[in-house]
């Protein structure tokens, strides 16, 4: 189906339409509008005469007779004859590859050759001669796609069945030549384009128009259209502003936007880990848009410009000015002086060579160059073969999607050749020649082939896609289509609703007028034998996902994939600190312990962890601390727990012993009864010790804050009170009978213990209901990888308070034993009250001054230990050598030998 030519297609199509193809002469002279381009003269003096435009052969058009007039003569229809021959060899471009008679006619803007400067010609009237300027492969391979697909939509009975759609093409020659030929395709067969209020009703030289190839030309040609809704479908623009239906309303795109493409690059980018790149850009609008694009979208993804530098435009004839020369060198040496080994380039591709015979003078190795799709996939500058050793290439443009029949379709002359022109008339007024273009697209047929056709679908479903729209607007069905005159704000919507398939991909178009295709990353290879632009990579538009990524092979040493960084990316648990200017620039600096980086959050910070929580140095998460406290199976724990034990079975004996003996001298003269209140509380606080071990509560924290002193204070109150009334029944019996008989009388040692006792009470409640004893954790000081649970530091404050009673009580215990330092050996108790309150008044002391210095686990440890010593320096210390003597010494425990001591002082003071 896509084999033959344009002239083949038509004249297939040309038995049951030939009326339909070109002006029927009417008995006036005035031509019937019926076809998209005029072909009888407005002068014609030939009536009932119909020429029928072939683009095969040249033909001589008939001159038929109407029945109803009178027989032109045999010398008339000769001279009728001849002057159509004339007409038909005047206008050759019928016979042209730029045009194709139809009933509709497809206008094309392509570039066949290049002016990179795009010079105005302000100092004549004249339109550029596009042939001056060298010859683009792939504008003309573009062209031959548009009338390819024109071909095989004129041999498809099933799409517009009984329509012939025609042609015509300009040679925009890069973007010199623009405006003329949009005035042409908006102007009739008359040339003439008139000023009108409303243009509702205007028919167009041209139902739609294919092109032009660049993002300026498609802008400067969409402000001329966008007048008339005519619509316009580019195959190559990427500006996002043609999306903007507001200001661009006629043009379609079946390109996928700048956006996308920079989106890729930067994926590339991202997924190659490079970071530190160079953007060369041509001093264009192209240039200076697509870098300023890139620069945005590489501000928010940690990837820095080295440094960005204008190309040098050179000149139509490629020559070079000395000032440009000089830009060029400079250019390529900053290049070499740079660590950057990534290097994007937006240019249109002739403005290229000169800054790659550049590269390779200087012999510029090791870089990955980065393509834009303006040059990506351009057989002439990939026919430097030189270039493979100026490093890795790759390029984003479209995906390749085959089309059968192309590649014998691009290269096939022409049966008959084209004539000569000579458009010396009215019409001849665009770039419609190129004596070198076949030529030239044969020597580069062969790598066109292997590249697989990547721009080429953008023409050809762009063809497809305003034959689909003619064929619903013209409510086409198997039997034909109406021949209705088609106005362009009619057309335009119908090419927005297209939904089709072609060659296995749906074609239709989003709100901005885009189709979006696969975009794909290619890189170039030299081997002739395999496609030149091989893809390694996809990008779906609909995800933004760049992803099938292969293997590229690196022109580096053993295939590594080239660095191209500013600094060396840091090792986990270190954060970036800025060098310079750019962020991509940094030293690489250890998390402290109790830090760790979160590189999703911050890379530049390391974050503290939480109070439960600790890391080491470098650390990319934190670790549960270890709480510590007492626990059953530790050292210090159980040689605690021991001397508890101890000390309980040791006063545990106390009691049996004085049990057992209580109406002995040694027990009464030990204060009797009162002996017993003491040692229960010391038995209860021994059977206590537990409270310490284990994790803190709030009832073991207030257990330990209250309980324990008030223990201690029975005890040190019952000590005080017993040194006190040894010293006064010896010393004040007799100076204050009164009184001592009254302390007898009213139990003077019972109401002093209670007393103080409820006082003992009265401080621990206030205690209590003043701090809080909730259990806190708080780092080891020693080891911050633990956290030491134990109680509110407001329960050593409490401690402290509910001690300072038994302080005092110690020290007047203190002070009335050494009062009676001097009172007979068996009541004389000053040295084990001494000890014992010596001992108590000064751990109490060390205690409170370590808990106020320090905080580790050892506090707790100390606390129970010092208690303990406490409660076995009063079970041992001051129990202890009464049992001695009740047990080793009987003989001192009868009343005789207390009453011979007691006379024996008595006489010693007398």
């Amino acid at each position: 189906m896509g084999n033959s030519g344009p002239a083949l297609a038509h004249e297939s199509r040309l038995g049951h339409r030939a009326a339909s193809m070109g002006g029927v002469c009417s008995p006036e002279g005035e031509p019937q509008p019926w076809g998209s381009r005029g072909i009888c003269p407005r002068d014609s003096q030939c009536p009932n005469l119909t020429r029928l435009p072939l683009s095969g052969d040249v033909k001589v058009p008939s001159c038929p007779v109407d029945s109803n007039r009178t027989t032109m003569g045999p010398q008339g229809r000769a001279a009728c004859s001849l002057l159509f021959l004339l007409q038909a060899l005047a206008e050759p471009a019928e016979n042209s590859e730029f045009f194709l008679p139809g009933d509709y006619l497809l206008g094309g803007l392509f570039t066949l050759h290049a002016n990179v400067k795009g010079i105005v010609h302000l100092n004549y009237l004249k339109v550029p001669k596009c042939k001056e300027y060298e010859m683009k492969v792939l504008g003309y391979n573009l062209m031959q796609a548009m009338r390819f697909a024109v071909e095989e939509i004129n041999n498809d009975s099933s799409l517009l069945p009984d329509v012939l759609l025609g042609y015509e093409m300009v040679d925009s020659c890069y973007m010199s030549n623009n405006v003329q030929p949009v005035l042409y395709f908006l102007s009739q067969d008359d040339y003439f384009l008139p000023i009108q209020e409303d243009y509702s009703h205007y028919v167009p030289r041209v139902v739609a128009i294919i092109g032009p190839d660049n993002s300026e030309a498609t802008k400067t040609v969409a402000n001329f259209l966008s007048l008339f809704l005519l619509p316009q479908i580019t195959y190559s623009a990427i500006n996002d502003e043609l999306g903007n239906k507001g200001r661009f309303p006629a043009v379609l795109r079946t390109m996928p936007g700048a956006d996308h493409h920079m989106e890729a690059m930067v994926q590339v980018l991202l997924h190659f880990r490079w970071n530190w790149i160079v953007v060369l850009a041509s001093g264009d609008d192209y240039g200076r848009e697509n870098g300023h694009l890139l620069s945005q979208r590489l501000a928010h993804r940690d990837i820095c410009i080295a440094f960005q530098e204008t190309l040098p435009t050179p000149q139509p004839d490629q020559t070079m000015t000395p000032q440009d020369q000089e830009r060029l060198e400079a250019i390529v040496g900053k290049l070499q002086q740079s660590t950057a080994r990534v290097v994007v380039v937006f240019s249109p591709e002739l403005a290229l060579h000169n800054f790659f015979r550049e590269v390779l003078r200087q012999n510029f190795t090791g870089a990955v160059w980065i393509a834009s799709e303006s040059w990506a996939i351009d057989p002439v500058l990939h026919n430097l073969t030189e270039l493979q050793r100026a490093g890795t290439f790759l390029g984003i443009t479209t995906q390749s999607v085959p089309i059968p029949g192309f590649s014998e379709f691009r290269v096939r002359r022409s049966r008959l050749g084209r004539p000569a022109l000579n458009r010396s008339s009215g019409g001849a007024t665009c770039n419609q020649e190129c004596d070198t273009c076949l030529n030239t697209t044969e020597s580069f047929n062969s790598i066109l082939t292997l590249s697989g056709e990547r721009v080429v679908y953008s023409v050809y479903s762009s063809v497809y896609a305003v034959a689909h729209a003619l064929h619903s607007f013209l409510g086409c069905n198997q039997s034909g289509c109406r021949k209705d005159v088609v106005y362009p704000w009619q057309l335009l919507p119908e090419i927005r609703k297209v939904n089709f398939t072609l060659l296995g991909h749906q074609i239709f178009f989003n709100e901005q007028g885009d189709l979006s295709l696969n975009l794909e990353v290619i890189q170039w290879r030299w081997d002739l034998s395999q496609n030149p632009f091989r893809s390694v990579a996809s990008y779906q538009p609909f995800k933004r996902q760049l992803k099938r990524i292969q293997d590229i092979s690196w022109n580096t040493p053993n295939n590594t994939i080239p660095v191209s960084m500013c600094s060396k990316s840091c090792q986990p648990g270190q954060k970036k600190k800025p060098v310079g200017l750019h962020p991509c620039c940094f030293e690489c600096i250890d998390c402290a312990p109790g830090t760790f980086l979160n590189q999703t959050l911050d890379e530049f910070d390391c974050q503290p962890c939480p109070s439960s929580e600790w890391s080491h140095r470098k650390d990319t998460s934190c670790f549960k601390r270890k709480l510590a406290f007492l626990e059953w199976d530790e050292a210090p724990t159980i040689a605690v727990v021991l001397l508890a034990v101890l000390g309980f079975l040791s006063t545990l004996a106390v009691v049996v012993i004085f049990w057992r003996h209580a109406q002995t001298p040694v027990v009464r003269s030990a204060g009797g009864p009162m002996c017993f209140l003491m040692l229960a509380p010391l038995l209860m606080a021994y059977a206590a010790v537990p409270v310490y071990v284990g994790p803190p509560s709030v009832s073991s924290c207030l257990f330990r804050q209250a309980f324990f002193t008030l223990c201690f204070t029975i005890c040190i109150s019952c000590i005080t009170v017993r040194s006190f009334q040894i010293v006064c029944v010896f010393k004040m019996a007799r100076r204050l009978p009164r009184a001592y008989g009254c302390w007898g009388r009213y139990h003077g040692p019972y109401v002093f213990v209670a007393s103080v006792v409820m006082l003992k009470l009265v401080i621990v409640a206030s205690s209590i209901l003043a701090t809080t004893a909730m259990p806190t954790t708080r780092v080891d000081p020693d080891d911050p990888r633990i956290m030491i649970l134990s109680c509110n530091p407001n329960y050593h404050r409490g401690l402290l308070v509910n001690t300072s009673l038994d302080l005092l009580l110690s020290v007047l215990g203190f002070g009335f034993a050494y009062t009676g330092k001097e009172l007979p050996t068996n009541y004389n108790e000053a040295k084990f009250i001494t000890f014992c309150m010596t001992f108590y008044f000064s751990s109490s002391v060390f205690l409170c001054t370590f808990m106020a210095v320090y905080s580790g686990v050892l506090v707790t440890i100390l606390d129970l230990l010092v208690t303990v010593l406490n409660l076995l320096g009063i079970s041992l210390g001051y129990f202890g050598p009464k049992c001695y003597l009740i047990l080793f010494y009987p003989e001192r425990n009868t009343p005789a030998y207390f009453n011979s001591v007691i006379q024996g002082y008595t006489m010693r003071k007398d």
